[in-house]
């Protein structure tokens, strides 16, 4: 089984900063890349970033220029950096790992999501 654990979210203030991190763990052989998702109330999940192994990044426009992903593939460990939040980044935000091979097969896993809250 692969677990991703999440660091935790919390409350900032408009124009404020925030670093989520997110750690893969398990029998994992390898994976073709990680990402945040997040969900607000009455709202479909969205993507938010994503990197894959090569390094290369994809963002939602709504996040392009304040947030940035990173990754260390050493660890499986994936970050987001969120600069300048706003209050419609407010959201239950999800760590995803897609493509993750291990003994099993291949499959995607979630983390169990964090609250981010923009407000002051």
């Amino acid at each position: 089984q692969v677990q991703l654990a999440e660091s935790e979210g919390g409350l900032v203030q408009p124009g404020g900063s925030l670093r989520l991190s997110c750690t893969a763990s398990g029998s994992i052989f390898r994976l073709n890349a990680m990402g945040w998702y997040r969900q607000a109330p009455g709202k479909q999940r969205e993507l938010v970033a994503a990197i894959t192994r090569g390094g290369g990044a994809d963002y939602a426009d709504s996040v392009k220029g304040r947030f940035t992903i990173s990754s260390d593939n050493a660890t499986d460990t994936v970050y987001l950096q969120m600069n300048s939040l706003k209050p419609e980044d407010t959201a239950v935000y999800y760590c995803n790992a897609d493509g993750v091979y291990t003994s099993r097969g291949v499959q995607d896993y979630w983390g169990q999501g964090t609250q981010v809250t923009v407000s002051s």
